[in-house]
């Protein structure tokens, strides 16, 4: 088993699978499940196996820029949100890269336009791997200057 790296409460993250170079993310061990802000969620079938395809907005405070994702559905399930009422959320499997290191993860594509992170890593994602240093941010890694995320842009 490898050690745990510390990761500071907030650090810029990449989900390789999906084609996000970088997002901002609240690494959360009070949240069990990960989840990221999706819209424009479509189910549809690929070689026998359920897929999603979702819109993002990996740039913080930027509703013009929107990646389209695909991914496979790992699961459908109920979660509770921050107003403790409980909402059917799809799940789906990829993987991230913080600091140096990528692994597969669960995550699930939810409206988290009203919060402050678009992107909430879970303690699910975080064990065995993740030590999280409250007092930090960034510890892993700072912004990639002149990364490109978008597919698009939409108009204003």
């Amino acid at each position: 088993m490898q050690p745990k790296k510390i990761a500071g409460w907030r650090e810029w993250v990449a989900l390789p699978a999906l084609g996000v170079a970088e997002i901002k993310a609240k690494l959360d061990t009070g949240a069990r499940t990960s989840a990221i802000h999706a819209f424009d969620i479509e189910m549809f079938d690929r070689d026998g196996a359920e897929w999603a395809r979702f819109s993002i907005h990996p740039n913080q405070r930027d509703d013009a820029t929107v990646k389209i994702c695909e991914a496979a559905v790992a699961d459908k399930r109920g979660v509770s949100n921050p107003d403790h009422r409980t909402e059917q959320r799809v799940f789906v499997e990829t993987t991230v890269k913080l600091g140096e290191d990528v692994w597969a993860i669960e995550i699930g594509l939810t409206d988290r336009d009203e919060m402050g992170f678009r992107m909430l890593l879970g303690r699910a994602a975080l064990r065995g791997r993740i030590v999280v240093d409250p007092q930090g941010s960034y510890r892993l890694g700072k912004r990639k200057r002149g990364v490109k995320n978008n597919d698009r842009a939409l108009p204003s």
